[in-house]
């Protein structure tokens, strides 16, 4: 195993450690073990291109279209504002229990175009994964097991999330459990919007 294996891993786990829009997705989605595998393969192979051009050098092409920053920046401020709109009222409806919300999940392809917006139209992804990561990679003469390494963290991350969430599954089955979920999960959006704004 190349040397710059491991230090690509840790790279890439911390920086998708943080809760952040996508993670608290799928955390919400292996809780109600809807469409689990698909959104976890979704949220790792979409890390996995981004990891990829930010290795072979696309970092400093997006840095040079000066419009893509602003667009991408308020597009994802917009959908996150939206996202959290939902799940702030999910809350206030309550009555939400693990059993009603597997019946009442969404569909397969409603899941992964969320899953999808909630990854592509997020600025901060693109710093971490195509700027950051690539520019790091860039400083070690193996830069695809470096590249490698994050993007077996992302694959281990999610599905670690994904599948991992259903051991709270007793804490969900009551109602005020998804409410202060909803709550967080709003919150998280919201914030995450305000710094895009903010800037």
């Amino acid at each position: 195993m190349s040397a710059a294996f491991l230090p690509g891993f840790a790279l890439g786990f911390s920086l998708i450690l943080a809760i952040g829009a996508q993670n608290a997705f799928v955390l919400r989605q292996g809780l109600r073990r809807a469409h689990v595998f698909a959104v976890c393969v979704t949220c790792a192979l979409s890390d996995a291109l981004l990891i990829a051009a930010g290795v072979t050098g696309f970092g400093t092409l997006a840095q040079s279209v000066p419009w893509l920053g602003p667009a991408m920046r308020w597009g994802g401020a917009a959908f996150l504002i939206w996202y959290g709109a939902l799940s702030f009222r999910a809350a206030w409806r309550g009555g939400q229990s693990l059993a009603a919300a597997e019946v009442g999940r969404q569909s397969l392809g409603a899941a992964l175009a969320t899953c999808l917006a909630l990854t592509w139209l997020n600025p901060h992804v693109y710093l971490d994964t195509v700027v950051l990561l690539g520019s790091v990679a860039a400083q070690y003469p193996d830069r695809l097991a470096f590249g490698a390494g994050a993007v077996t963290a992302s694959f281990v991350f999610f599905f670690a999330l994904g599948y991992g969430a259903r051991l709270l599954a007793p804490l969900f089955a009551r109602p005020r459990a998804w409410q202060i979920l909803d709550l967080l999960v709003g919150g998280v959006m919201w914030m995450i919007a305000a710094g895009l704004i903010v800037g």
